[in-house]
């Protein structure tokens, strides 16, 4: 079987800022990328809840039992002990995604939501920032905060095909998702303050990331209305927005 470049694919931003990494650090992100794109598929394809639980329990003990037939599971294994990436932040993960295998997923609160968000994105954020060798606490606890901040982006863009899929994150009005967005920026902010912290060479990747995510929502507010939100699909940067923000990440770098 070919490997899966599950990054190119689905995480075309992830992937633009990718090319300013040095190579094995993108390779080795990819292969992060595989295991957690992987776990996201079980619980997003088609198919009977009952069924996905069964999937996503087998693909777990894959993982738990070192199942090395399995390339996905192999890479993955190879990261955690390369980079020290403690095994609890997977079982968040895991945690995290089987949450979402209800016939019925609905969120009362913002504790509900950040605590959500931690599992399915801080924790990747964390394990992001282990490959990239980041040490220093706060920059740790940075990434887990940019994590939350992306997942709260992809809620707040993604509230129509959740709510056609049973999940209400949110609720479907635009003030809610105004909400969401502002508690987003509150996340990208201080997530800003730690990046000094990470790796010079690696540094500009991350703000580039940030600033790509950050411009989502953006796009989402000019949107001005649920009317205008709900005709205008899936939102996204295009290339000419990313070169900018591209562009503007380099007076990030700077600062």
């Amino acid at each position: 079987m070919n490997k899966k470049k599950f990054l190119s694919i689905y995480a075309k931003s992830f992937n633009w800022a990718g090319f300013f990494l040095p190579k094995k650090i993108y390779e080795d992100c990819s292969s992060l990328y595989n295991f957690c794109r992987t776990i996201d598929n079980i619980a997003d394809d088609k198919g009977k809840i009952s069924q996905k639980l069964v999937d996503l329990e087998k693909f777990h003990n894959k993982f738990k039992t070192k199942d090395f037939n399995d390339y996905i599971v192999k890479e993955l294994w190879q990261l955690i002990d390369k980079y020290n990436i403690p095994l609890i932040v997977i079982d968040d993960l895991f945690s995290g995604v089987k949450s979402d295998l209800r016939e019925n997923v609905e969120m009362h609160s913002n504790k509900e939501l950040l605590v959500y968000s931690y599992k399915v994105a801080g924790t990747v954020g964390l394990m992001m920032a282990k490959i990239l060798k980041v040490k220093n606490k706060n920059a740790l606890l940075g990434a887990i905060d940019l994590g939350i901040a992306m997942q709260l982006t992809n809620i707040s863009r993604d509230v129509i095909e959740d709510f056609n899929n049973n999940r209400k994150y949110i609720n479907s009005n635009f003030g809610k998702i105004k909400d969401t967005i502002r508690l987003a920026e509150k996340f990208y902010k201080s997530s800003f303050k730690s990046i000094k912290e990470i790796p010079l060479s690696i540094r500009f990747s991350i703000l580039v990331a940030r600033r790509l995510y950050k411009k989502i929502g953006s796009k989402i507010l000019s949107t001005n209305n649920f009317e205008n939100y709900k005709n205008s699909g899936k939102i996204y940067v295009n290339s000419f927005g990313k070169i900018v923000e591209t562009l503007l990440a380099i007076y990030d770098f700077i600062l």
